[in-house]
């Protein structure tokens, strides 16, 4: 796993085509915003899951390493 640091407004860029933006940043929770290509989908950990019939496998993250916690939507 890469862990990276980014601040309000900062983004990362995944293969050209991606970018992922923290939009905001509120005690534990950290809201991002993702531009992807219409036909790359985008789901939370757990309604993946939940389309493949997994049980709630979520990865659970050092709230230290990823910068403040979990996104929400």
């Amino acid at each position: 796993m890469l862990v990276l640091s980014r601040k309000k407004n900062e983004s990362i860029v995944i293969n050209n085509d991606i970018t992922v933006t923290v939009v905001e940043i509120r005690g534990d929770k950290v809201r991002l915003g993702i531009v992807a290509p219409k036909e790359v989908p985008v789901h939370r950990q757990e309604v993946f899951d939940a389309i493949h019939g997994r049980a709630n496998n979520s990865v659970k993250i050092d709230t230290a390493l990823a910068g403040n916690g979990n996104s929400g939507e």
